[in-house]
């Protein structure tokens, strides 16, 4: 299926155009034509990038493009057209934490969007079986994560497929009886979750790929990353562990296949922006925030500043470190409006 997105004639992008990057120079293209579209039809970037006073016409890179901070999504309906809205996807946040909310008007552009990147890094869906242990995903609504795992457990066709909440010890028989029969497996879990399962006993998988999605949700004390991987390492039996990076305000996510290193999609690039001044960018292996574009967000903003600190290697790789805390956002200041 493809549509087009955009009908003026001088942007004239299609989903077809989003999902078939082949290179920096055509990313950069249509990234500038979504950038041009935004301003026009996205009433909350347009003032953002006014009270910048950066002009539509000045921008010729994409270090020029204005990065909206993420905070924006838990305040305001950032959104670029006026069609129904088919899916909000909500942040999970904190008692008493305002929660972001992407209003998305065409609900396929997320589809093809995880689903072209799950095929890019691993092969076909139908070669898996997809188990799923998201606990705290599965007992809120509105959660972006849930429609796509529910849409690849759907996709593998695979009668072992499925949602574990608390029922620990089914899944442990499943996953082990799967593994020891030569099945592929993918067990996505949220990281709290999957250091209990290894605390209930170890394991020697040799047909499952273990993907973290990150975050303890309060019930456990935050572990670094390499801390964390190497007992889950440990306790599952495996020579790496695989990482997701998206979020709520996202429509495509990143892929870690071991140590930390994520890959993104070809419509999918990050920048580095200095923690001390928010327009200007550091090089590659320096730390400062995440700044994300992501095409396929065209019908909402597919510029955000993120509050999360991180490394650029070359070839698009890029390294997550951790979060601001408050007194780091020192570079984001000027950003609210």
């Amino acid at each position: 299926m493809h549509s087009e997105l955009v009908s003026e004639s001088q942007y004239m992008i299609s989903d077809q155009d989003i999902f078939t990057i082949s290179s920096h120079k055509q990313f950069e293209k249509i990234a500038l034509k979504v950038f041009r579209f935004q301003y026009e039809n996205n009433l909350v970037y347009k003032e953002f990038c006014d009270f910048l006073k950066v002009e539509k016409q000045s921008v010729k890179t994409l270090q020029q493009i204005p990065f909206l901070p993420i905070q924006f999504f838990k305040n305001h309906n950032v959104v670029s057209n006026t069609n129904e809205i088919q899916e909000t996807f909500t942040s999970s946040g904190t008692t008493g934490m305002i929660a972001s909310k992407h209003l998305v008007t065409d609900v396929s552009l997320y589809e093809q969007s995880y689903r072209n990147a799950f095929s890019e890094f691993y092969g076909n869906i139908e070669d898996y079986a997809v188990l799923a242990l998201l606990p705290s995903y599965l007992e809120r609504s509105g959660s972006s994560l849930i429609y796509m795992v529910k849409d690849l457990i759907e996709l593998s066709n695979n009668e072992h497929s499925g949602f574990y909440l608390h029922n620990y010890d089914d899944l442990i028989s499943k996953l082990v009886e799967l593994d020891n029969a030569g099945q592929n497996i993918l067990l996505i879990g949220v990281t709290y979750a999957l250091l209990d399962l290894v605390e209930k006993q170890k394991y020697e998988l040799k047909n499952t790929i273990i993907m973290e999605t990150g975050g303890m949700k309060g019930k456990r004390k935050e572990l670094i990353r390499e801390e964390l991987h190497e007992i889950l390492c440990d306790g599952f039996g495996v020579q790496n562990i695989h990482s997701e990076y998206g979020m709520t305000e996202l429509l495509s996510q990143a892929y870690s296949l071991g140590n930390g290193i994520f890959e993104c999609p070809a419509w999918m690039q990050i920048l580095i922006r200095d923690t001390e001044d928010a327009m200007t960018y550091v090089c590659n292996g320096k730390t400062g925030g995440i700044n994300v574009i992501d095409l396929a967000n065209i019908n909402s903003c597919s510029f955000i500043a993120t509050q999360d600190l991180g490394k650029k290697y070359p070839n698009n790789f890029f390294e997550v470190l951790g979060r601001f805390d408050n007194s780091d956002i020192r570079g984001c200041n000027l950003m609210f409006i």
